[in-house]
Parts: structure tokens; sequence; C-alpha cells
């Protein structure tokens, strides 16, 4: 029996879209890729999300390949992407808020950096949540196996009893690796509440 519903964070609570960020923040169109390439998709952001680097040691590297013209915007979308960016997804907090209103516990298990606590209170539906696993905190990455066991020790949950809905087929697949049953949730809030309703979870159609 599904007692505990675990979110990801990015494309499943908030929308994570880097070109679009770069859009809103009136990057030029001709300073986009180099800003995607070297800050978004770089190892140092990955390192930044496993907790092995500082901020400082991460940009450091980044601007070190960029011009310096866009040493701030590497700077600001690094530090302070969520400022101008946090957009919810929609339909999302209602689900969760109406998981909660049913009873089941709540938790995050997200590939994120330390400085979550800074902005994750900003997002709708975030008062519902138990407990949160940041993989910055545990130098630990989805979907490493021992993150999910970091997440059933940390708060006592038994893996059978947790539902777990992410954007990547991969990690929901190291979820069932790690004994849990859930979802890959591609947008489409219809099609998630079908699932969840398939997994005995009694969400409103």
């Amino acid at each position: 029996m599904i007692r505990n519903m675990i979110f990801d964070m990015g494309q499943v609570l908030i929308h994570w879209q880097p070109a679009v960020f770069l859009e809103r923040e009136g990057i030029p169109e001709t300073d986009r890729p180099p800003l995607l390439q070297e800050v978004f998709g770089s190892i140092e952001w990955i390192q930044l999300d496993r907790g092995t680097i500082s901020f400082e040691e991460g940009l450091s590297a980044m601007c070190a390949r960029l011009p310096e013209r866009l040493h701030g915007a590497a700077r600001d979308l690094t530090l302070d992407w969520w400022r101008n960016n946090l957009l919810p997804v929609e339909g999302m907090a209602d689900l969760v808020r109406e998981l909660k209103g049913l009873g089941y516990g709540i938790y995050l298990l997200s590939n994120a950096k330390s400085d979550l606590p800074r902005y994750f209170d900003l997002i709708p539906g975030s008062e519902c949540f138990d407990g949160k696993i940041v993989s910055a905190d545990w130098k630990l990455l989805k979907p490493q196996h021992e993150i999910y066991e970091t997440l059933f020790r940390e708060f006592s949950l038994k893996p059978e009893e947790c539902f777990f809905i992410d954007d990547l087929t991969l990690n929901v697949e190291g979820a069932y690796y790690a004994g849990m049953s859930g979802a890959v949730f591609d947008g489409d809030m219809a099609r998630l509440r079908r699932k969840l309703c398939d997994a005995g979870i009694p969400v409103r159609l």
C-alpha cells in the first residue's frame, strides 16, 4: 500500500528550461549558446549538484571558458537563477496539496545545489513537504542507488510504501531498482493523475 509520495523538483514541481531562462534574462541570442554549454551544460554544474565543489570554484571554472562580458550572467544564472525563473508547473501544487489532504507523506528527492533552502519555500505546495533529500547535501546523485537508500533511512520509509515522480526515466528506473514504484512525468497532469489512480492512489481525475 502506498503511503508516501516522493517528488523530484525540476520539470516536476517547477519548470527547468535553461534556454527560457536566458531569454527571460534578456541575454542576446548570440550569447546564449556559450552560456548554455559552459554553465548549464558544464561538468561544474553537475559537480555543484553533487556537492563536491564550491560555488566559487564552479564559477571560476565556468568563467575561465567564457568571455568577460558574460561573467556577470554566468554568476547570476548559477547563484540567483531562481529570482526571476522560479516557474511552477501548472497543476502540481494542487496535486501535492490534494495528496497531503489524503494523508500521504510528501517528500522531495532532487538533484539540486546546496542553495535550495534559499528558494524552496517559494514553490507553491512546498508547505506540504515532510522532508527533503537534496543531492548536494549527501554528495550523491540520482540515479545512484545510495541516494534512494538515504531517503528511506533518513525518514524511516519502506520502499514498497513509496511512489516516486520524476521527469527522467533513468531516475524512475533507479527508484524501481531501490524497491519503489513510480511514474515518469512528461508534463501531462491528466496522464499523471491516471497513473496515480492506476497505482491505487485515489486522486481526482
